[in-house]
């Protein structure tokens, strides 16, 4: 179909919406993003879209860095600095950087499709909204491909001024700090938390300086990018991570299946960065990222045997050109009562037809989400509603 698309933040978008969310999809890369979700009588937009969106970068800036925003699907996941079996990838390889095809387009659903050429496939995108849902609908399906792929969903929160947003996952069984040098302070870059240290609560996690980091609240460590990993515990029905924003009375949480996508990646982006086109202003931004992968490392890091592997966290999927993944993804907003402080669970309904998020302050919120989604094929990947 012909590609209807308009100027959102500097790139060519498309737009779904129902009366509980809009969004929009950049034609290039496929970032979704911004997004907005309607609480009660108001709209929340959580998503971070990068600063310099509308700036005229340099011209050997990485198409994902002048995109940047919202959630991408990556394939591989990772900035691929080192060459996988002749393969050379861009970072986060070209799902989040190429320009993808409009294949159909309605209010409540868009399908790209994008044409690989680093290895040669497929991979359709299907972004769907459901009337009544505070929820986005997100499938990949990846055909024609064969091999070993790190592969995820990158999504980049930005939380308001004045907040402090509180970030909790499901249970976990291995949990690590990025064990290599994050940033190069010779080149701008600064962390802070200990290279490759393991932790068992993201409220205590051990800093280069000897002190302890609590990374259950955000932001914090200003002028600091850090990254760590934790893999879910895969014998769970559904895995979830969630960002509570009590001052704003809500919570951004995503649902996943932790088989093809066992770990969440967290990268915290608090004005660490002053090399361009970050220049230090890339600020109050998490990434609450669903990954296989050997952290941010790329494909021949998380395609090959490594520490994480090894640990019985897997770290890349064999592709089979014979049989198409699925990789089914939701994230969600909910309007959370006084009191309600910081997601300490999400159990399902006994239909199926929503979640029920409990506070460690015992509050709760119920939103209607169809996690039948989580386990559906590309012919029943419709949500219902």
């Amino acid at each position: 179909m012909k590609a209807i698309a308009r100027n959102i933040l500097g790139q060519p978008s498309w737009t779904l919406s129902t009366e509980h969310v809009e969004a929009a999809v950049t034609r290039l890369g496929g970032h979704l993003g911004p997004a907005r979700f309607r609480l009660g009588d108001r709209w929340v937009e959580p998503f971070d879209v990068a600063p310099w969106a509308e700036e005229k970068v340099s011209a050997d800036t990485p198409a994902i860095l002048r995109v940047l925003r919202g959630d991408f699907f990556c394939m591989p996941f990772g900035g691929n600095e080192t060459a996988y079996e002749g393969e050379k990838h861009p970072p986060h390889g070209e799902t989040a950087n190429s320009t993808w095809k409009l294949k159909s387009l309605a209010s409540d659903h868009l399908h790209a499709t994008l044409q690989t050429s680093v290895r040669e496939g497929r991979v359709d995108k299907h972004i769907r909204l459901v009337p009544h849902h505070t929820a986005l609908y997100s499938q990949h399906v990846i055909s024609g491909m064969t091999g070993r792929m790190s592969l995820g969903h990158h999504a980049i929160l930005k939380v308001p001024e004045n907040v402090a947003g509180r970030v909790s996952v499901s249970p976990f069984h291995y949990a690590q700090v990025f064990p290599g040098q994050m940033e190069d302070p010779a080149q701008g870059g600064y962390s802070i938390l200990k290279p490759g240290a393991k932790f068992k609560t993201l409220a205590r996690v051990p800093r280069t300086d000897g002190k302890w980091a609590d990374l259950s609240i955000y932001p914090a460590r200003e002028g600091y990018e850090d990254i760590v990993l934790m893999a879910a515990n895969p014998k769970l029905p559904f895995a979830w991570t969630a960002l509570t924003m009590p001052e704003n009375n809500c919570v951004w949480f995503a649902l996943k299946d932790p088989r093809p996508l066992p770990s969440t990646l967290v990268w915290m982006s608090n004005g660490g960065r002053h090399y361009a086109p970050w220049n230090g202003r890339h600020r109050r931004a998490i990434g609450l990222e669903e990954v296989v992968s050997n952290f941010h490392s790329g494909l021949a890091a998380s395609a090959r045997p490594n520490p994480l592997s090894r640990a019985g966290v897997p770290t890349s999927v064999r592709l089979d050109a014979t049989r198409p993944l699925v990789v089914n993804y939701i994230m969600a907003m909910a309007e959370t009562p006084h009191g309600f402080d910081i997601v300490k669970t999400i159990r399902a309904s006994a239909a199926g037809d929503s979640v029920l998020l409990t506070s460690k302050s015992g509050k709760t919120a119920s939103v209607a989400v169809n996690l039948s989604f989580l386990s559906s094929r590309p012919e029943t990947g419709k949500p219902e509603s």
